[in-house]
């Protein structure tokens, strides 16, 4: 027997894909959907039996701002913020709205974008990130030996370890010191170079995820990492596998890069 139109529809959930610097996330209106987050954003972000993706913004309706956006990884853990994930949020908003100045609540506060630039489905925004937390250096041991870094609260968690050089093996380490069981709440691990003053490249190991082509929180922690230590200095470009972005640091710190919407579907549940 032929579905009806409601059970079809039902079963079905409408996405938006946009990517940051090559992270990317997939858009979904909380709204329309009824199973559990945790287990269906798994299944959605599946590279090879679902859409793909680093995680899922999930929106909500907000009276304190232009939305709610609740981000779920890819292996189904829920994160406070992504500064990349917040971009595209703002990207997909402003599509809809032309707005160029939109709020974005996110469970590490309300983040505010401003629109830069625009070009079709294409945008460069400055996102006000918050004021940044950076603790003294610390050592941690690992399967690969002691290892020196800073940690950093971006409303997340963040260990930066500043290298001469990325190693060959630099996952495997990466992942490693996520298995410190002194982070309890795990750990985005950024591991960096320092080219000079105004440039360091950065590669990403992020909790719930693994290797990512960019990170907008990790960019941010790597720059205040390396400003506050007096390596560097504002604005700071940071240079990862999936583009370049500005961090600037003031009363707070701001994140400028693009976002791009990628397409849009129908996930079959």
């Amino acid at each position: 027997m032929p579905l009806s139109t409601n059970e079809a529809a039902a079963m079905l959930i409408p996405f938006t894909k946009a990517s940051a610097c090559g992270n990317d996330f997939l858009i979904v209106d909380r709204s329309l959907v009824s199973s559990p987050l945790p287990d269906l954003t798994k299944r959605m972000c599946d590279r090879h039996n679902g859409v793909g993706a680093d995680g899922v913004e999930w929106l909500y309706a907000c009276s304190e701002a232009d939305i709610e956006a609740r981000l779920i990884n890819a292996d189904g853990s829920a994160a406070e913020i992504s500064g990349n994930g917040t971009r595209c949020v703002a990207a997909y908003l402003c599509e809809q709205s032309r707005k160029e100045l939109l709020v974005v609540k996110t469970g590490a506060g309300p983040r505010t974008c401003t629109l830069k630039e625009r070009s079709g489905n294409s945008f460069e925004f400055e996102t006000a990130m918050g004021i940044p937390e950076v603790g003294a250096d610390l050592e941690i041991s690992t399967a690969f030996g002691t290892v020196r870094g800073t940690p950093v609260s971006m409303g997340n968690p963040h260990f930066v370890v500043v290298v001469p050089e990325f190693w060959e093996d630099w996952k495997a380490r990466a992942a490693a010191m996520q298995r410190n069981p002194d982070f309890t709440q795990g750990m985005n691990i950024e591991l960096l170079v320092i080219e000079n003053e105004l440039n360091i490249r950065v590669r990403f190991f992020e909790r719930g995820v693994g290797e990512t082509q960019s990170s907008g929180t990790g960019s941010c922690a790597a720059a205040m990492a390396v400003i506050k230590r007096g390596l560097g200095k504002s604005p700071l470009r940071v240079h990862a596998p999936g583009g370049t972005q500005v961090v600037r640091y003031g009363d707070e710190v701001f994140l400028q890069g693009p976002a791009q919407l990628i397409c849009r579907g129908e996930f079959f549940v």
